[in-house]
């Protein structure tokens, strides 16, 4: 794919949320196929380049939106992923945890239960990373 100015962009806003280590690990054991790659590509241009690029919020805010949109979805792997992009936003577990329990009055108890045990694993990985 050529390296567009929005790829670009893509590139180094989801390696400031991701970090070089995650970011390598999703390239190696995710998008290491062919077929994996054309999405990976397109995440970089589309989501990352032109949507956490915009103007209006920054990228702390966009990332408890996007935890808890994949709440809302039941997107377990992508909350795993959004979770570690949202910790070095800044956002503190007891944050995350408290933003996920508001959330079960408008979508439910079951899918932010999901949730906190998601989290719980994910914050058990990073607090056993550091």
């Amino acid at each position: 794919m050529p390296k567009t100015e929005m790829y670009i962009r893509g590139t180094k806003v989801r390696q400031e949320l991701m970090g070089d280590a995650m970011a390598e690990r999703m390239v190696s054991d995710v998008y290491n196929d062919p077929l994996m790659e054309k999405f990976a590509d397109w995440t970089r241009e589309a989501v990352f380049g032109l949507l956490w690029t915009r103007p209006g919020l920054d990228l702390k805010t966009r990332a408890l939106i996007t935890v808890i949109t994949d709440t809302a979805t039941s997107a377990w792997p992508e909350l795993r992923i959004h979770l570690r992009m949202a910790r070095r936003q800044g956002w503190t577990e007891d944050e995350l945890g408290e933003a996920l329990l508001h959330t079960a009055g408008y979508i439910g108890a079951p899918s932010v239960r999901e949730a906190l045990l998601v989290a719980r694993e994910v914050f058990a990985e990073l607090r056993a990373e550091e």
